[in-house]
């Protein structure tokens, strides 16, 4: 019998996902530059953030945070009743003692919890992440070398197309307006088959320059499951109708 070709297990990893924290309340404890860093990270994913911490230990960007509203702040040290009605905790001090102190009682509650610092009292880590819009790259070493992340995310990001954001947000755009002409969800693997097909028939460029008016004539294709090229999009823009019989639709004139 010939051995399977399926993927190796390689242990040791992390599970990477995409964490939906939106609207979730987090407990930050500590006010300095790490803080400053875990506070921005759960901002960008719209958390609800409380920050514990003294402000004579506040760094500029976490007081500027505070000043602005756009946190909760309690002035003082961290309190067990901090971690009452809260879904994820980040802790930044520089007291071992009282970090280890709060892991504890959040193990004792079931929280998932980040220690700067020290992987092993840390339910997940944070990476080096490149943003662009919607488009969100995240590298982890699993706490081995968190250094050396910054400079592979840096070398990812610099092999990225121009504008590659921009291009994801119209395909966005597109995945919605499909929705509504096709909303059923039977549908489902239908629209995802479409889809597939137009990232694949266009330009980073291409889905740049599309309006809403180019993705409203893209759509007219999806019955007969067609993509057309840009051009016909371009040209059917403005009232023209070319069309090649070897490929059955508008290709553009």
């Amino acid at each position: 019998m010939a051995t399977p070709k399926f993927p190796e297990i390689q242990g040791g990893g992390s599970l990477l996902l995409a964490w939906q924290i939106r609207d979730k309340r987090v407990l930050v404890v500590g006010g300095g530059e790490v803080a400053a860093g875990r506070i921005l990270n759960v901002l960008n994913a719209d958390a609800k953030v409380t920050v514990v911490s003294p402000r004579t230990g506040l760094n500029p960007e976490v007081a500027y945070r505070i000043e602005m509203g756009q946190v909760d702040y309690v002035d003082r040290t961290f309190e067990p009743s901090d971690l009452d009605n809260v879904d994820m905790v980040l802790t930044a001090v520089d007291d071992p003692e009282a970090s280890t102190h709060i892991w504890t009682l959040c193990k004792e509650r079931k929280l998932n919890v980040n220690v700067a610092d020290v992987p092993p009292e840390c339910d997940f880590y944070f990476g080096s992440v490149h943003r662009d819009g919607p488009l969100q790259i995240m590298v982890s070493t699993n706490g081995k070398g968190p250094r050396l992340s910054n400079y592979v995310r840096r070398t990812i990001a610099s092999s990225l197309p121009e504008y590659i954001g921009d291009a994801i947000v119209n395909v966005g755009k597109i995945r919605q307006m499909l929705r509504k002409i096709a909303p059923d969800n039977k549908e489902g693997p239908r629209r995802m088959s479409w889809m597939i097909k137009v990232s694949d028939a266009y330009s980073v460029e291409d889905l740049c320059r599309m309006d809403e008016d180019d993705m409203a004539t893209l759509l007219t294709f999806y019955k007969e499951n067609k993509v057309p090229r840009f051009s016909c999009l371009e040209a059917m823009k403005g009232g023209y109708d070319a069309f090649d019989g070897s490929f059955g639709f508008c290709v553009g004139c």
